[in-house]
């Protein structure tokens, strides 16, 4: 499987309605929460679609109540908006927006980069190191799905080096709300085989304690979601790509 499908999607989400029925639990919201989420990651939800409570409630399986709950959430997560007269769409950010994200995105990953003890023992690399493996096997698998959360979760690692709970808890903020930018890149084999190379360097870089070339790869790690979900709202807007 390259990119998730809607009708792949909804098949999942059926299933998990014969589970979770009559659907009204916090397991039922978080896992529906969970599966939108990837929908608007790869770009199954585009930027400005409306999510209408009747057609959630149908696909879930869920109530009304927990519909709005599940908007709420989404919306907490930053994924999605409320319109007065319009309900529930998915979120679309402005191209200054987005740069100046990524800006802010930059300065925080670069600086955790530069605060991180090198070289760093293998012991400490190797929970890194495992993530990484499950990464390489998602990719290689083409399951675009396992490949975003995975992709999380060696980030976390990542930075849990850094010996500053409050920059780590910046860091994942700011890259959570980045997730509905990164569609673009992330629903792209080539792009997630570069993110599968660009990881390997990295932990090339942390056991050899090269701080400057760890620095770059965060720096330029992040380029090409952001330019990726530039180019496609120039796009939809009629301009050039």
């Amino acid at each position: 499987m390259d990119r998730p499908t809607r009708a792949g999607t909804h098949a999942q989400a059926a299933q998990g309605n014969q589970d979770d029925a009559p659907g009204s639990g916090a397991d039922a919201l978080q896992a529906a929460a969970a599966i939108l989420e990837e929908d608007i990651v790869f770009g199954l939800l585009s930027p400005r679609e409306r999510l209408v409570e009747d057609d959630l409630m149908a696909r879930f399986g869920l109530k009304r109540h927990v519909v709005r709950q599940l908007l709420v959430t989404l919306e907490g997560m930053g994924v999605v908006e409320r319109k007065r007269n319009i309900g529930a769409v998915v979120r679309a950010f402005p191209a200054r927006e987005v740069m100046e994200l990524y800006a802010l995105r930059e300065v925080l990953e670069a600086h955790a980069a530069s605060l991180i003890a090198l070289p760093v023992p293998p012991v400490r690399l190797q929970a890194l190191v495992s993530v990484q493996q499950e990464h390489d096997a998602a990719v290689a698998a083409g399951d675009a799905r396992a490949v975003f959360r995975i992709n999380q979760r060696f980030h976390r690692e990542l930075f849990a080096l850094v010996d500053n709970a409050v920059l780590r808890q910046a860091i994942e903020e700011y890259a959570r709300r980045a997730h509905p930018i990164r569609f673009g890149s992330l629903a792209a084999a080539g792009y997630r085989e570069r993110a599968r190379q660009e990881h390997w360097a990295m932990i090339e870089a942390l056991r050899e304690g090269r701080r400057e070339a760890l620095i770059a790869l965060c720096r330029n790690h992040l380029l090409p979601s952001r330019d990726a979900y530039l180019a496609a709202e120039r796009e939809r807007a009629g301009g050039p790509a």
